[in-house]
């Protein structure tokens, strides 16, 4: 079986992973309910986790990655691709649940401030690799360099509508399985 999975896949079937709905559409490896815990997947057997315009749609944030790091190996990359908390995107979807900056995920990263002032919120933890966000100019354009993330944040922050999708590359922080 693959160490990759895909969650929330729709017709976005990647080969060589585990792909994932809610719905048993053509090619879908595993059908379940993210929203009901925990997941029917073998703890740590992950070593990569994709989960595209997903997670905005879920109603608990913390219970999610909470499960997608029992899932996932020592390790693991995950990444989590989510529109920007103040674009069109987000603003339109009326199934959209979560909203997301690129402040969000700090509260799982033991480095950063938000999780050391707020321990208690969740014991899962990853170390925030990289961010990337999505700019678009006719089509979705990709920013990863950091200067120039944080003149597009603070762009974003004043007029709004800047940055539309926000990607996180995750590294689960979890002790080897005895």
């Amino acid at each position: 079986m693959s160490d990759k999975l895909h969650i929330g896949c729709g017709n976005q079937i990647l080969p060589g992973w585990i792909n994932h709905d809610l719905v048993p559409l053509p090619q879908v490896d595993v059908v379940f309910d993210l929203t009901q815990f925990p997941w029917p997947l073998e703890t740590s057997r992950f070593d990569e986790i994709l989960m595209a315009h997903v997670l905005e749609h879920l109603p608990d944030t913390v219970k999610t990655l909470e499960e997608m790091h029992r899932i996932s190996a020592p390790g693991a990359k995950i990444t989590i691709r989510v529109p920007y908390w103040n674009s069109p995107d987000m603003m339109t979807d009326p199934t959209h649940k979560a909203f997301f900056n690129e402040h969000s995920f700090e509260y799982f990263d033991p480095a950063e401030r938000h999780c050391q002032e707020r321990p208690y919120y969740s014991t899962a933890r990853f170390k925030i690799a990289q961010k990337h966000y999505y700019i678009k100019v006719r089509r979705y354009r990709r920013v990863s360099t950091p200067w120039k993330q944080r003149i597009l944040e603070a762009l974003a922050r004043h007029l709004g509508a800047i940055i539309w999708v926000i990607e996180f590359d995750l590294i689960v922080l979890k002790e080897p399985r005895q």
